[in-house]
């Protein structure tokens, strides 16, 4: 088979499946999947994604060049969490178990194989802490895009 099918191959293949996960909604429950706004911490959090997310998402929340297109090595590139990307397309439900166990982890428990570069910070970042970053990223998005993934918590 020729390199340009066997590429096109595998592209589909990943596009197949990550559009399959963001297509199977929100039902999943995480423990420790809620934090009250009061004690969420915007510094710490901005500090947090600095350190643990910005080499892959970049220090702008801009994600990796060619984001929408696997790499060679078949995995999707790092998203932006601007509100040029998808991450506000998801409840804070799934950003949390996504961030939590990583992207092969919530996969799997969902029943389905996916090659995600995303790994899990569980044992690195508290459950605080991760909720603390997601609302740093959160923070950043306009009004109309925080709205949007509001309802997506609903």
């Amino acid at each position: 088979m020729n390199k340009v099918v066997v590429s096109g191959i595998v592209g589909a293949l990943v596009i197949g499946g990550a559009a399959a996960f963001w297509m199977l909604g929100d039902d999943m429950a995480v423990e420790g999947a809620i934090v009250a706004s009061a004690d969420i911490d915007l510094v710490a959090g901005e500090a947090i994604y600095a350190q643990s997310c910005a080499a892959c998402h970049g220090a702008n929340l801009e994600g990796q060049a060619d984001w929408r297109s696997p790499g060679p090595d078949g995995r999707m590139p790092a998203p932006p969490h601007d509100e040029t990307g998808h991450t506000w397309h998801h409840s804070d439900e799934v950003l949390f178990a996504y961030t939590k166990l990583g992207g092969v982890e919530m996969m799997a428990q969902r029943g389905m194989e996916f090659d995600s570069g995303m790994p899990g910070f569980e044992g690195q970042l508290t459950d605080q802490e991760i909720w603390n970053v997601l609302a740093y990223i959160k923070s950043t998005w306009p009004e109309d895009i925080r709205a949007r993934q509001a309802q997506n918590n609903q």
